[in-house]
């Protein structure tokens, strides 16, 4: 991978990003509010999210958020950060590895890393593919995989 920049705050088309480009998104919270609601929305009312006697039962210091849920929000960290990226739609996940636990409590964010880059048979567009790194409070990686994206072109054979 290539050295990459530190990515300063604005708004990057494919053709303004080079592989090794990277930046860090803000922070948020993990709620209560967050994982009681996520259960309800996905159904997902697994004991280790909903009852606190079961997780410590099970080896965890508390109840857990949904992995899922922790996903969505890196990739709403994303889509709100500093540094963003004129994305068309997001193309899939992969090699998404859950590292560690994420507690209610929790303060998340995510490092984002320009991964790798193809052009698209639209020669406006282009897929980016991004590596992300969720991290908690503590700085360890909770969460990370990838993730592609269809991006506008502005450069050589885009639309400007």
């Amino acid at each position: 991978m290539a050295a990459g920049r530190e990515l300063e705050g604005g708004i990057y088309d494919y053709d303004g990003l080079q592989v090794g480009d990277r930046y860090w998104t803000g922070r948020i919270d993990v709620t209560e509010a967050h994982v009681v609601g996520f259960a309800g929305l996905s159904g997902d009312l697994f004991d280790v999210h909903m009852d606190e006697e079961f997780a410590q039962a099970h080896g965890f210091p508390a109840r857990i958020a949904h992995g899922l849920l922790v996903l969505a929000m890196a990739d709403g960290l994303k889509n709100r950060a500093a540094a963003r990226i004129r994305a068309i739609a997001s193309m899939g996940w992969t090699d998404w590895r859950f590292r560690r636990p994420v507690l209610i409590g929790d303060r998340i964010r995510a490092r984002i890393t320009v991964a790798g880059k193809k052009p698209h048979r639209d020669p406006t567009r282009g897929i980016l593919t991004l590596q992300l790194a969720v991290h908690n409070q503590h700085d360890l990686v909770v969460q990370e995989g990838l993730t592609l994206l269809l991006c506008k072109r502005t450069g050589p054979g885009g639309s400007g």
